[in-house]
């Protein structure tokens, strides 16, 4: 959470078949280390925890705030706990006149970083019937957005004014040379279409969570699945440039068929890894699955796309074709590039991230999933570069082609 990050914990209903007292006490603590917490939920499943001071016991005292209330009856009309709040950590914040519309804050953080907030709720009865319904929230001075996330709400928003940029440029460039437009072309106006329409998505769900604090699962779920076309439609766009679709073949016949089918293959991986992640909840075993087998099937786009880019590069060096050569020398550069700063970027996430003692560095967290589309926006960008319209298009065309003027 942020600094000044506003906690609220507010009464829903409370009912009971019984007239009984309750005792309601809570705990914020700050943490340095996000890996902390995984130690603090295996302790606290034990039984004996449950009548132990969490800030004694568990955090020493450090940086550990807490709030009890004793003897609160059942009460259908309460709508706020009494005394919840701690001075202490709202001292500065409210005067008389706004102390009753913010009553249902009970703390606020003071620093940037990790929190965790225990509530614990008991009775003297334990086989009493009872239900309560309570709302928590949690609301920093930029929204409800945690502070992990924020960034990722402002790259996405960068990211659809990138694309919606490429895409005019893109527009541009077609509309001055629309004779000369090559197939290849319109592949590669999908792609910024469907990667400007996905960082939008994106965007519109981040800015809703954070005004709202509410996530809209159908939003979610149809981002994901525009992100699922998007990334399969641009591996097979790098494919059918890698065998030299619109520049060495007029057509890939029987081998376009299996490029496709191995595309769908992903498709329908990616498509059933977002909708699980935004669906499944704690089923994180089903997204792993997901993520293993989309990390295969990319091995095996990768080893595909090499083995492609090569053949082609021989037949144009056989060709003497310098001026294809050149265009696929640069592609192939991109490619590398792309593959070692992706093995360089999955060390790092995999030291800071996955393995450290001490997983300390959320600040860069928004990292690990906006890395992946700068990556390809940058291939993107190469590739427009390199196939962008113009009036030698139709130089780029196979000398198979009758009637048009190979390359010299």
């Amino acid at each position: 959470m942020f600094n000044s990050t506003d906690i609220k914990f507010s009464v829903k209903s409370f009912k009971c078949h019984e007239p009984m007292k309750f005792t309601i006490e809570w705990y914020l603590k700050h943490y340095t280390c996000q890996n902390e917490y995984a130690k603090l939920d295996e302790q606290s499943q034990k039984p004996e925890s449950i009548d132990e001071d969490f800030c004694g016991n568990y955090f020493k005292n450090i940086e550990c705030w807490t709030t009890k209330n004793e003897n609160i009856d059942c009460n259908s009309d309460l709508q706020v706990f009494p005394s919840l709040y701690n001075k202490e950590l709202i001292s500065n914040i409210r005067n008389v006149s706004n102390q009753e519309e913010h009553m249902d804050v009970v703390a606020r953080t003071h620093r940037d970083g990790f929190h965790i907030l225990i509530v614990s709720i008991k009775t003297g009865k334990p086989n009493a019937k009872w239900n309560l319904n309570v709302s928590l929230s949690m609301m920093g001075p930029k929204g409800y957005l945690s502070a992990s996330d924020w960034p990722l709400m402002i790259f996405y928003m960068v990211m659809c004014i990138v694309y919606i940029l490429c895409g005019l440029l893109w527009l541009m460039w077609s509309a001055c040379y629309w004779k000369d437009i090559l197939r290849i072309q319109f592949w590669i106006a999908a792609v910024i279409f469907l990667g400007m329409l996905e960082k939008a998505v994106f965007y519109a769900e981040y800015q809703n969570i954070n005004s709202t604090g509410l996530s809209t699962q159908s939003l979610l779920i149809f981002a994901e699945l525009i992100s699922a076309i998007k990334r399969t439609l641009a591996r097979l766009l790098v494919i059918i440039m890698s065998l030299g679709y619109g520049i060495v073949k007029p057509r890939l016949g029987t081998v376009m068929h299996r490029v496709i089918g191995l595309g769908l293959l992903y498709f329908i991986f990616a498509a059933v890894e977002g909708v699980m992640r935004v669906v499944g909840g704690s089923n994180h075993l089903a997204v792993l699955s997901g993520d293993i087998i989309l990390a295969i099937i990319d091995s095996i786009f990768v080893w595909f796309i090499f083995i492609s880019v090569a053949q082609t590069m021989k037949t144009l060096r056989l060709r003497k074709n310098m001026v294809k050569f050149s265009l696929y020398r640069h592609f192939t550069n991109t490619l590398i590039f792309a593959v070692l700063a992706s093995v360089v970027f999955m060390v790092w996430t995999t030291t800071t991230f996955r393995f450290a003692k001490c997983r300390s560095d959320w600040m860069e967290s928004w990292v690990d999933e906006a890395f992946w589309s700068f990556l390809f926006s940058l291939i993107l960008m190469v590739i427009m570069f390199l196939w962008r319209p113009s009036a030698n298009n139709q130089r780029y065309l196979t000398e198979e082609n009758p009637g048009m003027p190979s390359c010299p």
